[in-house]
C-alpha cells in the first residue's frame, strides 16, 4: 500500500494506492487483482474488493468502480447514480462515505482532492485519455461545482519512462499535436522512442494550477508490487491483473 504524503496529512479523506500484495487471486493474478475486466475468477475479485472496502472503511456497495475505456468521459457520482454501471475514465463526488476507485496496470492512477469544497476525484490516465484531455475535463468539472477551489492531486504508480517503448508513429502523433510534446520523449533507437507518461500527465495537472505530488513507482519494474500490462505481454501471459487506487470522503 502506498500513500501521497500530502493527502495523508488531511483528515477529511482516506486514500490508498494499493499494491498487488494481499488478496486472494492465484497464478498470473496472484495477490490483490481488482480488475473486473480480467479473466480471473469472479469470486476472487469480489473477495479482493471486499478487502479494499474494509481497508477503506466503506460498505462494499459504496466502493464505486468505473467501466474504463480509455475515454475522456468524466462522471459526477451522486445518490441517484452510484449504484448504476459507470462507463467513464474519471469520477468526482461530494458524497461522504463513498469510495472512488480506479484500476490500472501501467496507466496512471490520479487521485484528486479539492480541499476548499470537499470534492474528491479519481482519474484513469493512459496515454489515450491524457492525450484526449481527460485530466483537463476532470479539473474543469470540479471547478464548475465551485470556481473557488484548492485542488491537490497525487500521481500514482505507473510505467516508468525507461520501460515505455513507443514507435515513431506514436511519437509523431504527439508532436503533430504540439511541438512542445517533444520533451516527453527520448531516443531509444531508430525505430523506438521512450515516453515519459508520468511527466506528460503531471504537467497537464500543473498547467491547471493543481498542486501535485508523486508516488513515484514503476509498475513494469516492480513485479512483486504491481501488475503490468506491458510486462505480461513481454512474458507472453494470456492476461494480467489490475491494481486499485482509492479515495474516500470521511
Amino acid at each position: 500500500m502506498f500513500y501521497s504524503k500530502k493527502l495523508k496529512k488531511l483528515r477529511q479523506i482516506k486514500h490508498c494506492f494499493f499494491s498487488r500484495k494481499n488478496g486472494y487471486s492465484k497464478g498470473i493474478y496472484k495477490g490483490l487483482n481488482c480488475g473486473r475486466g480480467s479473466k480471473d475468477k469472479k469470486n476472487n475479485i469480489n473477495k479482493n474488493l471486499e478487502f479494499v472496502s474494509k481497508t477503506m472503511s466503506v460498505d462494499k456497495t459504496k466502493l464505486i468502480l468505473m467501466h474504463q475505456t480509455h475515454s475522456s468521459k468524466v462522471v459526477e457520482i451522486k445518490k441517484n447514480n452510484y449504484r448504476k454501471k459507470i462507463i467513464a475514465d474519471a469520477m468526482i463526488t461530494k458524497m461522504k462515505g463513498v469510495a472512488l476507485g480506479v484500476v490500472t496496470a501501467d496507466c496512471v492512477p490520479i487521485i484528486i482532492y479539492d480541499i476548499k469544497n470537499k470534492i474528491i476525484g479519481c482519474v484513469h490516465a493512459g496515454w489515450k485519455g491524457a492525450y484526449s484531455n481527460i485530466i483537463k475535463k476532470t479539473i474543469k468539472k470540479i471547478e464548475k461545482l465551485n470556481p473557488k477551489n484548492k485542488i491537490y492531486a497525487s500521481v500514482g504508480p505507473c510505467i516508468g519512462k525507461k520501460n515505455y517503448e513507443v514507435d515513431i508513429k506514436f511519437y509523431k502523433r504527439f508532436v503533430a499535436k504540439s511541438r512542445k510534446n517533444k520533451i516527453y520523449f527520448s531516443y531509444k533507437n531508430k525505430k523506438k522512442k521512450l515516453f515519459n507518461l508520468r511527466k506528460f500527465v503531471t504537467n497537464k495537472l500543473l498547467n491547471l494550477n493543481v498542486k501535485v505530488d508523486q508516488v513515484n513507482k514503476d509498475t513494469f519494474e516492480e513485479k512483486s508490487n504491481f501488475f503490468s500490462y506491458r510486462r505480461s505481454c513481454k512474458l507472453k501471459q494470456k492476461d494480467y491483473g489490475r491494481c486499485i487506487s482509492v479515495i474516500c470522503l470521511i
